[in-house]
């Protein structure tokens, strides 16, 4: 049986960019919703509603910014099967994720149209459009 060692070495660096886009999304959405918080308890208290409008910013530079990094996950994901796949001698610790960024399901308008993305931005928008009118 052959030695697997340079193709476990090799998918855990897959796996080690998997997690860092992962984490990448983590923070973003976490960032989103405080800054967005913040501008709206500013458009509170100071009864100025340009803040409100502000907040809209935010919310779609997060959005794109997640779309960009649910993509290069699952680029990363398309790496990682297909070293998966390969064999131990045809390891070579390429990194490049080159070759599947053309899968329809890697772009990053697919990314950002993806149920979870949609979901959570657009539950986001409709709190926020809610939030203005209350705060009216």
């Amino acid at each position: 049986m052959p030695d697997s060692s340079n193709k476990h070495k090799h998918l855990e660096f897959i796996q080690a960019s998997i997690s860092r886009m992962s984490g990448n999304l983590f923070l973003l959405k976490g960032w989103s919703i405080t800054l967005i918080a913040a501008l709206f308890a500013l458009a509170a208290r100071d009864a100025n509603k340009t803040y409100i409008v502000v907040a809209y910013f935010p919310l779609f530079i997060f959005w794109f910014l997640d779309g960009y990094f649910l993509s290069m996950e699952r680029r990363f994901r398309s790496l990682y099967e297909h070293v998966r796949k390969l064999k131990e001698e045809d390891i070579d610790f390429s990194m490049s994720i080159e070759p599947y960024k053309h899968d329809p399901r890697n772009t990053w308008f697919s990314a950002v149209c993806s149920r979870t993305l949609l979901t959570y931005y657009v539950g986001l928008a409709l709190v926020m459009i809610v939030l203005a009118i209350a705060i009216r």
